[in-house]
């Protein structure tokens, strides 16, 4: 299967957005410290992150990389095929993006970015840009759009909660 876009892997620069799109930025502060941030990069490059918010994950791997074909499964009623199209891992920094396939209510691609700055703080920030794919998510308007940014923000939440952040933004 393609991606159902052109600017495969344009979330790696951060702010870019591609005409026709809609960007969307949440970022969520996870905690402070070496141990916070090595534990908020294994659980989102092993999916565990995506598992806990209660959502289906059908991966080809364990860990997220390159071509890694993923399934997410919403409500038990919708399948959003998806690809890996970049990691990262880096000293102060890991994530990844995954690209909409045939299928996907949505059009675009979606990061995830773990980074620790100079003061030692860990932040999870999630960057899209997209576009209604689907007639459902056309038909849902400013609805759909709420939705992908209350994702965002459960990604955060549960994130700092599985790598022992803090206990508030």
């Amino acid at each position: 299967m393609s991606f159902t876009y052109d600017d495969v892997g344009a979330t790696r620069e951060q702010g870019h957005c591609p005409p026709g799109f809609r960007p969307m930025k949440v970022r969520t502060r996870l905690g402070e410290g070496e141990p916070v941030f090595q534990r908020a990069v294994e659980a989102l490059l092993t999916w565990e992150m995506h598992r806990e918010m209660g959502v289906g994950i059908e991966a080809d791997a364990e860990r997220a990389a390159p071509g890694v074909d993923v399934t997410v499964t919403l409500a038990g009623m919708i399948k959003a095929p998806c690809r890996v199209v970049w990691t990262l891992e880096e000293r102060r920094r890991a994530g990844w993006a995954y690209g909409t396939l045939p299928g996907h209510p949505e059009s675009g691609e979606e990061a995830f970015v773990v980074d620790r700055t100079g003061d030692g703080t860990v932040w999870l920030t999630v960057h899209a840009f997209s576009r209604p794919a689907k007639w459902y998510a056309k038909a849902g308007g400013p609805a759909a759009r709420a939705f992908q940014h209350a994702y965002a923000r459960r990604c955060g939440a549960v994130l700092r909660r599985l790598s022992g952040g803090d206990e508030e933004d």
